[in-house]
């Protein structure tokens, strides 16, 4: 094999390597699991014709995914492991195919160094350890990148279908996967490209939006589910600024290895466009969430790569060589301050206080609590999804609010009765087990939520109150009924 290829060989296995140490180590989080990994476990057991029936009233954009899930858990029903070992190895593929894109168009230590950086990116890593779409949603991208990358050096029909197949595995996965390739397109508008070749990608563009269609008008009409997602932070706003100064850095000083700029000027629209596009769609309808535009990480890390690899050529072109060896000892003490400071969250996102809740602590903890003979309610219904992972240690709960479950009604959490038969049913309770949220979210205003409130603070008494991660399990009771025997 000549150095060239021992280069590119390089550039694609030690991101790998490192992806895969990092998503490997500390995966159980001590053996928690957090609110959206539930619904994944419990929705991926579930049979394909209940899946499809909660696909219709719900969650149509993870259904791929759900299936996905369900068949491998109907081959190994490996718990946590099986759960996330799916999103580990997903990254480890991102790592690696962004190391050979790299490498591709700008030399191997571009794609060692653009792949590594990708590998110990903290949200990167974290979503490498999460049982949901968006890593493998990520690789999809990655790769379909790959394929754009070939293609414009070679548009053969063979890639054209390979990238077009790609996008849409990936859109069908999540549906915003699609501002990844609106980002392509616009490498194809700005490069200087034949006619042909724009043609060619409208051409899979369109196909791509045709057969998303099924998967649009469905998700649209479950867009209740996503009501919890609130405008877009200021920090969110600062963080676009700070990738567009970066890559206004990377286009101020064009480099005279043209490869670099082929390089910047695919990865600058990846790393901008699809977070772009998303904050500002989020000022007519609240969409912002920064996991469904994961895979931007790839275009900072290519800009990142690139810049530390021009950097290095700079001082390298030094004639001084005093000088020289200032900047690069400069560079080493500015490297070491960087990986001390990935430590801190490095380390944290492997503790079960990372992820908004903490559903195998709230269960125990209503285990810890409970007494034969209590109801629970779920305060708002939606966290009825703390139970469904872990219905023994709600084993003899009465739940006063439920309906019809999850399964039976195909939805995530169950239906429940109307707020009178609510009302009815907490009169006649002696104690209740209340799972909400922490005190600083706000309260649901729906008819079943205030009357839930109304009863406990009118009726009973506060006996007393456990916080855990993300949650609050209040035990109330009748007035001087709080002490009962297990």
């Amino acid at each position: 094999m000549s150095s060239t290829g021992h280069g590119k060989l390089l550039a694609v296995l030690l991101p790998v390597i490192t992806a895969f140490g990092l998503g490997l180590w500390g995966l159980g989080r001590d053996n928690s699991m957090w609110r959206d990994e539930s619904v994944t476990y419990q929705v991926a057991h579930r049979s394909p014709s209940e899946i499809m029936h909660l696909l219709g009233n719900a969650d149509a954009v993870h259904g791929v995914y759900y299936f996905f899930m369900h068949e491998l858990f109907s081959f190994w029903d490996g718990g946590l492991f099986a759960l996330r070992i799916p999103s580990v190895l997903a990254i480890c593929a991102s790592a690696g195919l962004v190391g050979l894109i790299g490498s591709r168009i700008a030399g191997a230590r571009v794609g060692v160094v653009a792949g590594l950086v990708f590998a110990v990116n903290p949200e990167v890593q974290m979503y490498a350890q999460e049982g949901r779409s968006y890593a493998i949603v990520c690789a999809l991208v990655a790769l379909a990148t790959y394929f754009f990358v070939r293609l414009l050096e070679d548009a053969s029909k063979a890639l054209w279908v390979a990238y077009t197949l790609t996008a849409l595995t990936a859109t069908w996965l999540h549906e915003f996967a699609l501002l990844a390739f609106a980002a392509h397109g616009v490498t194809v508008m700005t490069l200087p490209h034949p006619a042909r070749m724009r043609r060619h990608w409208w051409t899979s563009a369109g196909i791509v939006l045709l057969c998303l269609l099924p998967v649009v008008y469905f998700s649209a009409g479950q867009s209740g589910q996503v009501s919890w997602i609130g405008n877009p932070k200021l920090a969110d706003w600062f963080q676009i600024a700070g990738l567009a100064v970066l890559a206004a850095l990377c286009l101020k000083y064009p480099p005279r290895d043209g490869r670099y700029r082929v390089l910047n000027q695919m990865a600058i629209p990846l790393t901008i466009a699809p977070t772009l596009f998303l904050l500002l769609g989020s000022i007519v309808q609240k969409m912002y969430v920064d996991r469904y535009v994961l895979y931007s990480s790839i275009g900072v890390s290519l800009l990142l790569g690139t810049a530390f690899c021009r950097g290095l050529d700079r001082v390298n072109a030094l004639r001084q060589g005093s000088r020289r060896r200032m900047y690069r000892a400069g560079a080493l003490i500015a490297s070491c301050a960087i990986v001390a400071a990935l430590v801190p969250p490095t380390l944290e996102l492997r503790t079960p206080s990372s992820r908004k809740d903490n559903v195998t602590a709230i269960a125990d903890t209503v285990e810890n609590v409970a007494r034969k003979g209590d109801a629970v309610i779920f305060a708002p219904s939606r966290r009825r999804e703390w139970k469904l992972s872990y219905p023994r240690q709600f084993s003899g709960l009465n739940d006063l609010a439920l309906a019809r479950d999850p399964v039976r009604s195909g939805t995530l959490e169950g239906t429940e009765i109307p707020a009178s038969r609510i009302r009815s049913r907490m009169m006649s309770a002696v104690r209740l087990v209340v799972l909400s949220d922490p005190a600083d979210q706000p309260e649901d205003t729906s008819a079943q939520e205030t009357v839930k409130r109304e009863v406990l603070r009118t009726h009973f008494a506060q006996c007393s109150r456990t916080r855990v991660r993300g949650a609050q399990i209040t035990v109330y009771a009748r007035p001087g009924r709080c002490r009962l025997p297990r």
